[in-house]
Parts: C-alpha cells; structure tokens; sequence
C-alpha cells in the first residue's frame, strides 16, 4: 500500500494511503487524537498500575510510544502486544515526526519500537515489554497471548476494513480480556457500538478528539453474573 506524509493540525506527522485516500490518523492532529482516544480514555481510564495492553492495528507505532511515555511518567508496567497485517518500512517511520515534537525520551524509544523484530518479545525499557505480531486479526491469534487490561482498537475505518469490526473478533477480544478490561476505539458507529455490546462489553459513547464528535468506549464487566 502506497502511503504519502502528511502535516495534521497539531504539527504531527500522518501518513495517508493513496489508494483508498485513507489516513492512518486525524487530520485534526495525530498525537492529539490518539491522545485522546487510546491514552485517556483506555489506559489511563483503566487505572491500574501493572497492565497487558493489546492494539488491533500497529499502524505507525504512535499509540505504542504515547504508551510508553505515559508509563515512564506514571510508573506504570506494561505488558504491549500490537497486530498488524501491513507492517510500515523504516523508511517511513523514520520519516516520521513524533518523537521530535514528543521530546525526553520519545527518540530512543522510537527507535527501540521500530528497530524490535516482528515475532519476538522485546524489552523496550525496564518497564516495558513489546510484541508486535505480523499478522491477520480475522485469523484465531489470541490463545498464546497473556490476558489484555486494556484494548485499543485502531483499525482502519468499517468501511475500508470492514471484516476487522465483525462480532466475532470483538467477541474473541472479549473473552480474552480480564474482567474489568478497557476497550477503546475511534469509532462511533452504531453497529460498532452494538456488535461490541452483544459481545459483553459495557458501551457507552464518549465525547471524541477535535473534529470528532463521539468515540466509543467498552468495559468488560468485573461481575459476571
């Protein structure tokens, strides 16, 4: 997939796919929305202090980096696993801009992410683990993977891949959550919102990121009745 650098509003970097003229993030502003969307409204809503964060879509890595200064900041420990069928070259990584405009630590880190092997668990710092997978979220992949605490579900949009947002992978995600798991995602789709609920999730819809009026957010209930 061919993909061209774009500027969003908040001076950070997106890439745009030019065949489905389709950008891997807000151009209201990449940090901001997944910010937003991923850091505050999932892994700092959940609250907890040790913590498996799973991603549906590794995209360029910026939830994963935002992740891991947010742990640094907050002496947090996670456990991150990312799946992604299309993996990015390091050429456009690199072209990226986020750890410039991040600062402290973001460089290292950044080149930590991009430079670990797909497949293997790296230890990206001491409080921080990463596995990114290679992989087909429409194929079973979630039976060797520790139990998520958190999930950010960062897919392209329904309509570009729509298989990825079916009941049934959300249904899988579900199980493989530890009661009182946080889901969050972007989107604000009414039949996103319902597959996740009939799945178990709790839902409810949210203010979004600017140029956004709503995203979604799911709990899986911590009593099961």
């Amino acid at each position: 997939m061919k993909s061209e650098l774009k500027i969003t509003a908040d001076g950070s970097h997106t890439l745009l796919l030019k065949n489905l003229n389709e950008p891997y993030h807000s151009v209201h502003g990449a940090i901001t929305e997944s910010m937003h969307v991923f850091i505050k409204n999932g892994l700092l809503y959940h609250g907890g202090k040790t913590l498996t964060v799973f991603e549906a879509g590794f995209g360029t890595g910026l939830n994963c980096l935002l992740t891991i200064i947010e742990a640094e900041k907050r002496g947090l420990s996670v456990n991150y696993t990312a799946a992604e069928k299309y993996p990015l070259s390091n050429d456009l990584t690199d072209a990226l801009n986020y750890p410039s405009i991040i600062g402290g630590n973001a460089r290292a880190f950044w080149d930590k992410i991009h430079s670990s092997p797909w497949g293997n668990e790296t230890v990206i710092a001491p409080f921080f683990s990463l596995l990114k997978t290679e992989t087909d979220l429409t194929k079973p992949i979630l039976g060797n993977l520790p139990r998520f605490d958190v999930v950010f579900f960062d897919a392209f949009a329904p309509d570009i891949q729509p298989a990825i947002w079916e009941k049934e992978i959300f249904t899988a995600i579900y199980r493989h959550c530890n009661p009182g798991a946080v889901i969050s995602t972007y989107s604000s789709k009414g039949e996103v919102r319902r597959r996740l609920q009939s799945s178990g999730f709790c839902m409810e819809k949210i203010p979004g990121p600017p140029g956004k009026k709503e995203m979604l957010r799911g709990i899986k209930p911590k009593l099961l009745i």
